[in-house]
């Protein structure tokens, strides 16, 4: 697997905040991440569904597997307008998500949110990096906090080349 990322930040050192308001240490997962930018009135919406499944799928109760990471921004058409509550209760009912949301944040601009500055140095497939194109782009990171692979966001979550990338972190 060809490494893209343009520099050895570790994403899991970066602070986050959860949907909920409380600190988020990302080493406390032990294994890779899939950090999705998600939002509830989207067309690619439905790809929730397949994130769910690769979370029971790719996670683990010691914490070595995979876990998806959501992280709702409302910067794309206000596709993601709902407070913090409507948010968790909307991706719960609706998709019955199960993977940590962290607060919501910006993805792109002045306000770019730490995680995604350092995000968004990677390099996709066709090896351009820079701002986020849509909701519901991609991550692969590494249990070591290396990003991996960055998938834009018409790349479905269960498709081949998501599904290989996470095989082969984990």
């Amino acid at each position: 697997m060809t490494d893209n990322t343009s520099d050895t930040t570790d994403i899991k050192s970066i602070p986050a905040t959860t949907l909920t308001g409380d600190p988020l240490d990302l080493h406390d997962f032990n294994g890779p991440l899939l950090i999705v930018n998600v939002a509830s009135k989207c067309g690619l919406t439905p790809q929730y569904t397949a994130l769910e499944q690769l979370q029971k799928t790719y996670s683990t109760t010691d914490g070595t597997g995979l876990t998806v990471v959501g992280v709702p921004c409302n910067q794309f058409a206000g596709q993601e307008p709902g407070s913090a509550e409507e948010i968790q209760t909307f991706c719960s009912t609706t998709y019955g998500v199960t993977f940590p949301l962290l607060a919501k944040t910006d993805v792109n601009g002045d306000d770019r949110d730490p995680l995604y500055q350092a995000l968004t140095t990677t390099k996709d497939a066709e090896g351009e990096a820079g701002d986020i194109q849509w909701n519901f782009e991609k991550f692969l990171v590494s249990a070591d906090g290396r990003v991996l692979n960055r998938f834009r966001p018409q790349t479905t979550p269960d498709d081949p080349a998501v599904i290989d990338a996470i095989e082969a972190a984990l």
